[in-house]
């Protein structure tokens, strides 16, 4: 029994695959019509929850600033799109600069849910229907990575999130990946820590969805609309662990490289225990960070 089990497990991985390969190359996922029932009840959820939480929100907003409502409207969105948080470690309330991984859109939602925190992300992002909105709601800033300008609004941005003593959390790989790779970190994402604000802490978060890092990570020619459907339609829920690294003082690193390169060394170690293996190159060229795989030995 347990043998079968097993095999019919392994087969939804083997089919999850494909269908994650095929979306790679930027072709339409083609559901099910159990996996567009699925869709559909989690996007009616969703809407559900948006009619209590949107409405109590603003008139919260009458009374007193920070409501919580934008904070567990996202985690209960992650929960029905199927994330399982398991929070590991002890968040920073105030005063913190968060940084992360980035695998997927569910990221936001999932951190958002479990710290509170503000958000810098990629354009894209913005364009994905009822995902932009409710990033929106959260604070999110939106920006084109490959615009010079846009790095220069984001700094700004920043700069009166951490005056308003917000966390905020910034992706310096400046793109998503598989959950098996890390790219290299984008140092100008942090320039908002030259110099430090006073009192201003540092804290790497790493973001490991396990076995299914894969199939959720929004990666290579896929449309984000397209990786949503594919993630609402899936059955069942996944394990999410968030772990919340050790904080660090940015003031005891020279600038933002040293900042940065601090972050990354953290984060790459608590990745490379959480896979129990080296991590891989990343496959993709990614042209707004200017990465490309190396190419493989001519031996």
């Amino acid at each position: 029994m347990a043998s079968a089990s097993t095999a019919k497990a392994e087969k939804r991985l083997a089919r999850y695959s494909e269908q994650r390969l095929a979306a790679a190359r930027g072709e339409p996922t083609r559901l099910s019509p159990a996996g567009w029932v699925r869709f559909c009840l989690r996007v009616f959820a969703i809407v559900l929850l948006l009619a209590v939480c949107v409405p109590l929100h603003y008139l919260y907003r009458v009374f007193a600033y920070g409501s919580p409502f934008p904070m567990w409207f996202l985690r209960g969105t992650a929960w029905i799109v199927g994330a399982r948080v398991k929070r590991i470690g002890t968040p920073l309330r105030r005063d913190v600069f968060f940084i992360s991984n980035h695998v997927s859109w569910i990221d936001i939602l999932a951190l958002a849910g479990a710290s509170g925190t503000a958000f810098v992300a990629k354009q894209e992002l913005s364009e994905v229907p009822i995902i932009g909105w409710l990033c929106r709601l959260n604070r999110t800033v939106f920006v084109k990575r490959e615009n010079r300008l846009g790095v220069a609004e984001q700094i700004n941005a920043l700069k009166e999130a951490l005056a308003d003593n917000w966390s905020v959390t910034v992706f310096p790989e400046g793109t998503t990946t598989d959950g098996q790779s890390l790219l290299p970190f984008k140092s100008s994402m942090l320039s908002v820590l030259e110099p430090p604000p006073p009192g201003v802490l540092v804290q790497p978060v790493l973001l490991d969805y396990g076995e299914i890092a894969e199939f959720v990570g929004w990666i290579g020619e896929e449309s984000g609309i397209n990786n949503a459907k594919r993630v609402f339609a899936r059955r069942g829920s996944f394990l999410l662990k968030i772990t919340f690294l050790e904080p660090f003082s940015p003031v005891e690193h020279r600038g933002r490289k040293a900042i940065a390169t601090k972050a990354r060394e953290e984060i790459e170690a608590a990745l490379v225990e959480a896979l129990g293996k080296p991590l891989r190159h990343f496959e993709h060229i990614v042209a707004a960070v200017r990465y490309e795989p190396p190419r493989p030995s001519a031996d």
